[in-house]
This record gives structure tokens, sequence and C-alpha cells, in this order.
């Protein structure tokens, strides 16, 4: 990614890394939309000297030494130094692969939402940037490497963090679970050795997943290598967001005061006594640890051999070896510690079959003498297994002394361990491991201080003897009493064996009899261990959990896990009493480990306030899957009165089939609470219980509270935010869930309600995509009968889009099922429609809907063909009873039929067994979907029969898609005072084009949705209409498209229409003094595209027409037509320099001509953004007929401001006169006759829409004139 004009750095090793030089061309990714390659030279304000740049100290002021190092002086985003997000800029990174399988820099595409990262981890949104791979091979194994530019001087503390994303799938495997599978490595690069520091674990959900790596020490220059490797057939992808070095610089030069128990490095770095001599260059001179302080420490590197110490008889056994002897599995050390090689030598204890049994391997060393001096300092490896041990104990007289033992996986990484020895007697020192399933214990640098004194006259120590072999195979646990039950029954939160001892040791404790199976798996300066509460406590009583001052080498919080525990159910929660004295720097949080996803989350913490704090605290945990483990981290400045402590944790409701009194309860208006609902806590993107700020108030009082979700919300990085019932008991008979829904803003996603059998594939009952309005809509769902299953229901929003909001209100459950469905859009099933005839309707899939924009969706389709419908034969479909609430309702679909010979689509409505024919079609105009809509006036239940007739062509169908079903009569096509619905003005979804939703909304003020305060059509907050908020408009799309439904050819019509623009003047630089006046036109074009008219505005709203063939290329006007048929200036114009001062609406008049069906499309662009402001639009009104001089009603033309005022004050002079003469009493009887004069015209407005009643939630879709008939 580095110019070509960089200097390259020396290349790797050979046969290793690619390390030619050669310019940088980037390929790019599908989920790319641009790259933007930028330099990776350090710029050197302050002439630092070429050892000082990129070695994580800021040796310039403003740290301009320490830019494009692989990383910038900081994250403005994360506020974290030496941190590259690359937001800015790719931190020096460069692709140095040899083929076009390489690495760019690129953002999320909600066009591939699925297919890879769906936002970046910086922002959590698809604005942010990462690294990607792009254009792996099909056909070989491939690997794609990147790498860093050269760095300086790694500290033994240096730890590294980074977010990856591995998405995609291998041919013939399902997710990436296989045992060929794409592997993500990062290596260091020092010298001539290329050393691995991670690998991604054999099992990993999608999603983004935080890696940490220990390069340990390193000397002079290296470089870091990432690396994915995917078999053949393997189309895996993977992102690199947020990379952070943490602590990786040398101590700064400076003289410290040091303590009693410190002495000083010679840069003045003041270190601990036992810090000296302990295997690790903390000086980061390697003064510390020089030969002739050292000589009378006695170390082992096993680079040559055992030194002395016996490993006993297995299996298991000790075995010495190197890495690269040992190969590159998940839970194998990459290197030894005393060299950083992979050519060094330790041991180590692998999870083999015997292992897995429970057998122990065990080392001892040569007898000491008594001794109160003698130390042991170790370092070792536990990786692969969350139940592998190391223990080191001293022996004497047979006896074993336990004192110390760590359990769990560390990661891949060298932990420092010390032990003192207090003993009086001769002894030997015994370490032991137990590997467990897939993990390894290693260990290596076993360094005995002065004070471990030989015995030469080697009195006997006798050995205990091991353990017997465990009656339990690989996958059992003992029981207390000797029983054995299946491991993963232990720690479930349900006593399995007969004494309960399969959950004693779970996690739930007071700490008065041990850790009740918490474990220490801390690698730094603090670690967690039990200690005695000394002075009276009102949070703690006895012993409790506590910091102590720990011995790895690393710097981080101390960490303690719980065993590995569960299934749990959505209730289950976590109580503890904490106590925090700490300064402000200091915490104590709980996150859960999520074996099955491969996540860490955080689901509780408290920061110090410098005083004594604490209390009881309840941490809800959730629905899991086994296993996952609870994490306790706490980080304070050990001294004095300064601690943390944790006691009495208790396990609450979390059995996967514990019964809650509300399990049951799904109906819900979560005025109180979530009622049976509960929230599924294993993703970071969550519904939120609140009572709208800025959203919209709730449905069920207005001013309540009700469930949203706000996709926009930063650092939200999960797929999706699900909100579950607890596991319900089978259900015997179908039931109806009624629920309010809203989905709203210019890029929202999806919204599913899904059925989840207990054991079975998810079911999706019912779903929406894309905005509906800030409105309320109601729908139904019926839920099955299940049989013998259990099962949970789930409301799920997709994390599709980035700019709205969803929300959720008014859950009902009756018993029954639903009864028809007021609008089908067949993507959760087929609607309850009865297939009957010769022919069989079938619901089909992965084809192009009838929205010109949207993904692949479903929809009912019948083969005519005449081997499957012979010609006079029939196939229906027909909908259950609709039951009308209302005189008149609208009855809109969608139908395409193939062309050729297809047959004859027959539709008819059905009243008590009598059925009149209201649409018979047989050929169409191209192959593309149409609409129809007939109104009816039922006096009673009525169902819709779609009939398909065979004509006996050789292959042929016919397709039905969105049926729909609204309360009153059918609108006139593209006519619309959006008061009921949108009456098929629609926005397209793709967003591959770019493109922006308009919204719907009444002017009821929203914060989060600038609009007008009132509509046109009935100058009320009430009224609704649709607008556009212009201030979004930038990288997630460049226009907003609202177009028409599909309108027969016309050879003299005509559009009218209300528009409202507030664009703030001091935006509109072409607009002052009536140099430029944007205007607003209908363009057509013959045999080829035209050119848009050439508006300066900076913010334009166009009306163009399109062909119905298909979509029309954003930003031109599709052939329609000859030459331009008009164009509204002046008085009829978007006079915008007027409405920036008074925004108030303006009418227009636009006459229309096609010689072909066509849409009408209005689209608002920027031309520079970001630009503030709305746009709203109201009572369009199309005549099919007559042009635009013929309808005298509605006029639309703007009235000249003097006339306005005119009008104004005449109005208020009739208004005195009005009320002296009733005062008077002489005009009272005019004053029923003057209302009544005024009825007719206002009852022939909308009333407006009351969210009660109003069921709505798809928009109407209207037929050609043609059909009409």
């Amino acid at each position: 990614m580095s110019p070509a004009g960089h200097t390259c750095p020396p290349s790797l090793a050979a046969g290793t890394v690619p390390g030619s030089c050669r310019v940088f061309s980037p390929i790019v990714s599908p989920i790319a939309r641009t790259v933007l390659p930028s330099g990776s030279v350090v710029v050197n304000s302050c002439s630092s000297a070429a050892e000082q740049l990129c070695n994580f100290v800021c040796d310039c002021s403003d740290c301009s030494d320490e830019n494009q190092c692989g990383y910038l002086r900081g994250s403005a985003v994360l506020g974290t130094p030496f941190t590259c997000d690359f937001e800015d800029s790719d931190c020096g990174w460069q692709d140095v692969g040899t083929s076009t399988y390489g690495w760019v820099r690129g953002r999320a595409s909600l066009a591939m939402w699925g297919t890879g990262p769906h936002s970046d981890h910086t922002l959590g949104t698809d604005l942010g940037w990462f690294l990607v791979t792009t254009s792996p091979p099909a056909k070989t194994t491939a690997t794609a490497w990147l790498r860093s530019p050269e760095m300086r001087e790694a500290a033994a503390t240096c730890e590294i963090r980074a977010w990856y994303h591995l998405s995609g799938s291998c041919e013939g495997t399902q997710g990436l679970n296989q045992t060929e599978r794409p592997v993500l490595r990062l290596a260091v690069a020092h010298r001539d050795d290329v050393v691995g520091l991670w690998q991604s674990p054999e099992r990993s959900s999608e999603g983004w997943h935080q890696l940490v790596a220990y390069p340990g020490r390193i000397e002079e220059q290296f470089q870091l290598i990432f690396s994915l490797t995917q078999p053949p057939t393997c189309g895996a992808e993977v992102a690199l967001d947020d990379i952070v070095f943490r602590n990786c610089g040398l101590p700064e030069v400076g003289q410290q005061v040091c303590g009693a128990q410190e002495s000083r490095c010679p840069h003045g770095f003041c270190l601990a006594w036992h810090r000296f001599c302990d295997g690790t260059d903390d000086c980061g001179d390697s003064s510390d640890e020089g030969a002739a302080q050292c000589k009378n420490f006695t170390r082992c590197s096993f680079d040559h051999d055992l030194c002395g110490w016996e490993a006993a008889a297995g299996p298991p056994v000790w075995s010495r070896n190197t890495s690269l002897n040992l190969g590159t599995s998940y839970s194998i050390p990459t290197r030894d510690h005393s060299n950083n090689s992979r050519a060094g030598f330790f041991l180590h204890v692998g999870g083999g079959p015997a292992a897995q049994a429970g057998g122990t391997a065990q080392l001892f060393s040569p007898t000491f003498q008594a001794t109160n001096s003698c130390s042991l300092v170790l370092y070792y490896h536990l990786h692969g297994s969350a139940t592998s041990n190391l223990s080191i104990s001293y022996v004497t007289n047979s006896t074993k002394n336990l004192m110390r033992e760590r359990t769990g996986d560390l990661g891949s990484c060298w932990v420092r361990e010390r032990v003192d020895f207090i003993v009086t007697v001769p002894f030997k020192v015994l370490i032991e491991g137990v590997a467990s399933s897939g993990g390894t214990v290693a260990i290596d640098d076993l360094i005995l201080s002065q004070g471990c004194v030989k015995e030469q006259e080697k009195p006997v120590v006798t050995l205990p003897s091991q353990a017997g072999a465990s009656p339990c195979t690989a996958d059992e646990v003992a029981c207390d009493s000797g029983d054995c039950i299946a491991a993963e029954l232990a720690c479930d939160f349900a006593d399995t064996c007969a004494d309960g001892s399969d959950e004693k040791r779970c996690g739930t404790t007071t700490f008065e009899s041990g850790a009740g199976g918490w474990h220490d798996v801390s690698v730094g300066r603090l670690r967690w261990g039990l200690q005695r509460v000394t002075e009276p406590d009102s949070f703690l009583t006895g012993t409790s959990l506590a910091l102590q001052t720990g011995e790895g080498q690393m710097v981080g919080p101390a960490k303690a896990r719980s065993p590995p525990l569960g299934p749990s159910g959505p209730a289950c929660t976590m109580e503890m009493s904490y106590r925090i004295h700490s300064d402000p720097q200091g915490f104590l949080a709980v996150s859960i480990a999520d074996h099955t996803t491969g996540t860490t989350q955080l689901a509780w913490q408290t920061q110090g306030h410098g005083s004594t704090a604490g209390g009881r605290v309840r941490v809800p945990l959730g629905q899991r899957s086994r296993p996952f483990q609870v994490e306790l981290l706490a980080m304070v400045d050990l001294q004095d009165t300064v601690n943390v402590s944790v006691d009495n944790v208790t396990f609450e409701q979390c059995y996967l089939d514990v019964v809650s009194p509300m399990a049951a309860e799904l109906s819900c208006n979560f005025e109180r609470d979530l009622c049976g609902w509960y929230q599924d806590l294993s993703s970071d993107f969550k519904w939120v219980r609140s009572m709208g700020q800025g959203h919209g108030s709730d449905h069920t009082t207005g001013s309540g509270y009700f469930l949203s979700v706000d996709p926009s919300v930063p650092w939200s990085h999960g797929q999706r935010a699900q909100l579950l019932t607890s596991r319900q008991e089978p259900a015997t008979a179908p039931r109806c869930l009624s629920f309010w829904y809203r989905l709203a803003g210019p890029q929202i996603g999806t919204l599913n309600l899904k059925l989840r059998p207990e054991g079975g594939e998810d079911v999706v009952l019912w779903t929406r995509q894309g905005t509906q309005g800030s409105i309320w809509h109601r729908a139904w769902a019926t839920l099955p009968a299940t049989g013998q299953q259990r099962y949970q229901v789930a409301f799920e929003v997709l994390h599709d889009g980035f700019l709205g909001d969803v929300g959720l209100d008014d859950l009902a459950q009756t018993a029954g099922p639903c009864g028809a469905e007021l609008s089908c859009s067949f993507e959760a099933g087929g609607c309850a429609l009865a297939a009957s005839g010769k022919g069989t309707w079938h619901r089909a899939g992965q084809g192009s809907q009838h929205r010109d924009f949207s993904p692949p969706g479903h929809y009912m389709v019948v083969n005519t063909g005449r081997v499957s419908l012979p010609a006079g034969h029939t196939a229906a479909l027909t909908s259950q009873p609709y039951q009308p609430s209302v005189p008149a309702q609208c009855l809109a679909f969608w139908y395409q039929l193939s062309t050729g010979t297809p047959g004859s689509l027959q539709v008819f409505v059905e009243q008590s067994r009598v059925r009149t024919k209201v649409l018979s079609v047989s050929t169409m105009e191209g192959s593309s979907w149409h609409r129809s809509h007939v109104t009816v006036q039922p006096d009673g239940d009525w169902q819709v029969v779609f009939e398909a007739v065979g004509a006996g062509g050789d292959h042929g169908y016919i397709a039905l898609d969105d049926l729909h079903v609204s309360d009153g009569a059918c609108p006139e096509p593209a006519s619309c005072d959006f008061e009921q619905d949108t009456c098929g003005w629609s926005s397209p979804s793709d967003p591959r084009l770019h493109s922006l939703a308009w919204g719907w909304k009444s002017g009821v003020a929203l914060a989060k949705y600038p609009s007008p305060e009132q509509d046109h059509t009935l100058g009320t907050r009430n009224g609704h209409y649709v607008h556009f908020d212009t201030s979004v408009l930038g990288a997630r799309g460049t226009s907003a498209l609202l177009e028409s439904p599909p309108l027969p050819a016309a050879t003299d019509s005509c559009l009218r229409f209300w528009y409202h623009m507030d664009i703030a003047e001091h935006l509109c630089e072409h607009c002052r003094g009536g140099e430029e006046v944007p205007s607003l036109g209908v363009m057509y074009g013959s045999g080829g595209l035209t050119p848009p008219h050439p508006w300066t505005m900076d913010t334009l709203l166009r009306l163009q027409l399109g062909s119905g063939d298909g979509p029309f290329p954003l930003g031109a006007a599709s052939p329609v037509g000859d030459g331009m048929a008009g164009r509204v200036d002046g008085a009829r114009g978007l006079r915008a320099a007027a409405d920036a001062r008074t925004p108030v609406p303006h009418g227009a008049v636009v006459p229309v001509q096609s010689p072909g069906e066509f849409q009408i499309s209005f689209e608002i662009t920027t031309r520079r953004w970001p630009v503030e402001g709305t746009v709203a639009l109201d009572d369009i009104v199309y005549s099919a007929r007559g042009g635009c001089h013929s309808s005298p009603e509605s006029p639309v033309e703007e009235k000249p401001s003097g006339s306005f005022v005119a009008e104004v004050v005449l109005s208020l002079l009739l208004a005195l006169i009005i009320v002296a003469l009733v005062a008077a009493g002489g005009w009272y009887w005019l004053k029923p006759r003057g209302l009544a004069s005024r009825t007719p015209a206002e009852s022939n407005s909308p009333q407006g829409f009351d969210n009660i009643t109003f069921r709505d939630d798809k928009v109407i879709i209207s037929p050609r004139e043609e059909e009409e008939a």
C-alpha cells in the first residue's frame, strides 16, 4: 500500500514471505467501495535519529516520529496511543503478495451484506475503514501477505491487540468450522527468522473478534506479518481493524526515586529486586540479566538436556522439543522463551488420548536443602483448552504441598511465575501438567535462586505415588461419589450427580472453603487470590477474592475465570458483592467469554471514585450455548488501602429449562418491564427500552415506553439485535401474535419475527425490510402448533442499515390463527393462501422481485406449460376471508406473465360463494412486474381468488407478489395525499445505487428527522407527507429517489404537486441575488440517454420520467420521448432563494407525455455536501387525461407575496365584521348555513391518521389505466 517511491524494507527470510518491492496496484474487493493508497514515510518534525523512529516512544514533542509505523501516534476515535484504525490511512502496512490475492483498504458495503464485514470495528458503521483481502484464486491454495513498516526495540511487556473479521465458507462445508479451513496468522520477522505469534482458532463465528499477541523482548529492528491462507475452493475473506500496540516502548531514560526493595537500571529506571535475574530483560539493556550478577542463579533452558530434573514415566510425560518439530497446531508454542526462536527447546505435555482421560505428567527437581530463601522462576505456556492445568508443589516425606496452580487458556504466550519455598526439611520441587483435549502445557527457563542449594548427601525424599487412572472416560467427569457423568452435564446449573458435586465448584461460592471453581488467569503484575477480610466491612464477609501482586511480566488487568458453564436460559443472572477503593483509573468489570462464537463481551463495569464504594450487583448473562465462562477483570495501583474484592457470588435462574412466572406472557406494552421477553446478550447490538428520545413516541399512550433499535449507535458491532422469549411448552394449537412496529430512516435494515423450535432451524414467520415511515404499523403472524417440540419466539433486527431506527410496541397473543393477512410479500411463507386446481402454485425465490432495485426475494408462481397446466385447465390460489371494518377496501397486487403463450391470469372477488371477475390479462408489455388494484365494497366477509388458465403453450409461467388490502377506496394512479399510505410511491432499496430512501411522517416534530411542522393537505401537525433530510447525503448515498408506480402511455397528462424546501441560505451560494435559480424539469430522450439539465444549485430536486422496462441510470433521463417536454421556472419553479428565507410550501404543474409505460421519479442530489435542510412533498395529483389546463380545481400556482398580504388584511377585516354581526345577533341564522356550505369540501379531504386503528404496513400499488376497466 505504500507508494512505489517508498524505500523497501529488507527482504524477509527466503522462502518465507514474499519480500520483493513492487508498485502496489490495489484490486478493489467486492466489499471495498474505495481504495485510497497513502504513504508510509515517517514525517520526523524534530530530526530524530533513525533508531528513534517507530520505537513506541515519542521523541518529538508532537510524536511525529511515531507515525506511519504500522500505527499512528494515536486514534482520535478510540483515544488510544500507537494505534492504527485505518480511518485516515493504511499506517504504512504494505501488501507484499506476488499475485492478485492481496490486501486493500476499504469500507463495508450493504450491497454485499453477509459476505464480509457489515461495518468496521472502529465506528461500528459502514463509513469506517479497515484492511481486507480480495480476489482469492479459485482452485489453488493461496496466501495473502501483509507486512508492517520496520519497528524497533519491543519491550518484554509489549502487547499487540487487533480486531479481525473472518467471513465466507469453503465448498462442501458449512461456515468456517471445517477441517480444511482458512487460517489467519500473525508473525514477527526479526533478523533471519519469522516466528509465529498467533493464529486464528479452529472454531469461530462470523463477526469481529479480538486477537492478542505478545512478541516478547525484541532487540533492534523487526516487522510484523499478517497472512491469510485458505485451501482451494474456499472463498473466505478477512478484514483487519484497530491494531493497537500497548506497553511496547522501553522504559524512558530518567532518574527515578527507587524504593527500599528496588534497584536502579543504568537508564535510571527502578526495578524490584526479585525482577533481577528472572529471565526477562526488564531494564531494556539486559543489565538486569547480566552474567556477572546472575552467576549464582541456576538456569535451565532445556536447550541441551533436563539439567538434572527428572521426568516421571508416563503416559503422559514431559517431552523436550522445539516449535520447528511440533508444527503449527493451534495450541503448540510458536517459539521457546529463552531465545524467542522456533529452534529453541522447551518441555511440553500435549492433549493426547491419555491426557484426555486425566493423566498427569510429572517433573521432579533434584533434592534441595532446607531453606528460607529458595525461589523458583519459570515460564509456562497454557493454551488451547479451558481445563488444562499446571501446578507447582514441593514434596517432603511422600507429602505433596501445593504452592501454585494455574488452570485455563492464557493465550499463545509465555507467562512468568515465581514461587518462594520456605521449607525446614530437604525437599524436591514437583511440576505437574495436565493437558486437556486440544490443549498444550509447556514450560521453559527454570531459574533457581542462589538460596536453592542441592543436598549433597542425597537423603531419600519419597515421591508421592501417581494418582491412579480415572474410572471415567475422556468425555466424562467424576462425581465425588465416584460415579461418572457426561462432561457437558457438569456446571450446567442442574444437579446430575446424586450428591450434587457436579455443581459445587461452578462459580457459586462465598470463598470460605476455597475459590469455588474460579481460576486466576492473569498474565501481568496483578492477580486474583483469596484474602481474609480483616476489618468490618459492609460489603464483604469472611474470605473474599481480592487483587494481589502478581508475578507475570505483562502489564494489564488481573483476570479470573469461572469453569466452563452452560447452557443457560435467557433469564440467567450472576449476582455478587464487591468493593472497590481506587482512583478513577482503577476499575472492576465482568465479561463473558463465549467459546461457541469465539467472542468476549463486557457485561458490567464500575470505575474507582477515589473513595470506597461497593454493594450488591446483578449482572445479566442471558441465554448462551455451552461452553461459556464468566471473567472478573480488575486493575488498580495496589498500595495502602487501594484494592478490589469480590464476594458471595451466585447464579440465578440460569438453568436452561427454568420456568419463570412470566415465561408465557408474550403480550406486552413494555410500560413496566419486558414481560416474558429477554434481551439476547450475545451481541453488542441491542434492543433498548425507552420513551423515544427523538425517534418518536410510543404506540400505547403516546408518552410511554417501547422497544427500539438504533443501528447508528457507535460501536454496535453485532450483526443482529434479538429479543427472545424463554423456552415455551409445546403448542398444540396455533396462536396469533399481533404487534405494532416502526421501520424509519433513509437507510434502515430488516425486522424479522422468528420461531425457534428446539433442536430445529429458525423459521421466519414475518419480515419487513427498508423504511416504512416514522409511523406505527400493525402486523400479525400466526404462531403454528409445534407438536411435541418446545420453542422460542424471537424478534430480530439485522444490522444491514445504519440510518434510521426500529420500534416495537403493544404485543398481543390470542388463541387461534390470525386469519387473512392484509399485507403479504411472501418473504416468510405463503400467507395461508390455498392452492387448488390442476396446476400448482408454489413459493419461489432467488430471482428478481417486482421491485426494480431490491435484493432477490420470494413470490408465488405457477408453471403454465401444457405439461403442467393443459389448455383450459386452471390453477387457483384463494385467500383466507377478509373481514372488512369499513364500507370500501382496496385490493392491490403485483403480477407478471412470461413472454410467449403464458395463458391468462383471472382475478375474482368472492362473496357468499358468488364470484365477480375484476381482472383478466393474457399478455403484457415486456416481461417486468405490473401492478393492479380494485376497490371492493363488501357487505360481509370476502375472499380473493387468483386463477391461472393454461393456453397450451410449450413453456410459460404466471407470478404474483405483494398482495395488499387496505381500508378505503383505491386512489387514482400516482395521486397521493399521503394521509393513509404512500399510494405506491416508493424508494429503491438497492445500496449499490448509493441511493437513500425518502421518509413518510406527520408534522409531529422528531429530533432525529427534521421536517415541516404541518402538512399541506390538512395544514396541521397531524397531516402526513413524504420528506428527506439532505444532511445525510454523502458517503452513504449521493441521491434520494422517490418513484411512482408504473403508469401507462400518456399523450396529454399532467402532474401537480406541492413541495417544501428549507435549505439554509448560507449553503445556497448560487441562489443569492437571483443569479442562479434551480429549476424543475421533465426530460425525454429519443434513442439514447438525454443528459440532465445543468442546474448549479448545491441541492437539486429533479423530476424525471423512466421507462418501465427497467431502472434508468441515476442522474440521467430515460429514453421515453422526444426532446424536453417541459421545464418549470419563475412562479412555478423551485424558488430556492425564497425557500431559504421563508420555507413555505410551493406548487408546481408539469405536463407529461410518454409513448410507452413509464414511471415518475423525484430525485434529490447534492453537488457539494454536507448540505443541511429538508425537502418535503405532498398532495401529488396525476391526471391521465385533459392536460394541465382542464382541471380548474386545486390550483397550485404560487400567489405573489403582495396578493398574499392583501388577502391576510381583508381576512382580518372580514373577521371583525363577522364578530360584530354575531354579537348583534342579526346574522346568527346564517352560521349553520355557512358551516354546512363548507362541509362538503372538507369531507372530501382525508381526516388525518389514527395510529390506533391504522393497519397498513405496505405500499399501495395502483393499476395501469387500461386495467381499470
